[in-house]
């Protein structure tokens, strides 16, 4: 993989994972917005981990 692309495609969760973040700390708890922040940041967190598995694949 192409360490441009690799860092391209690794600041996307980044962003994610840093608005979510603050989302979550801004949001009354118990709300749709909540639990939807909760989630996000939890799909940016998953993301960051596939794309950590396949840049490890890759350079093998």
């Amino acid at each position: 993989m192409n360490s441009d692309l690799g860092r391209a495609t690794f600041r996307i969760p980044v962003l994610l994972l840093v608005c979510s973040v603050v989302l979550i700390l801004l949001e009354p708890r118990g709300s749709a917005e909540f639990y939807i922040s909760v989630l996000s940041l939890i799909v940016a967190i998953l993301f960051m981990v596939a794309i950590a598995v396949v840049v490890r694949l890759t350079r093998r």
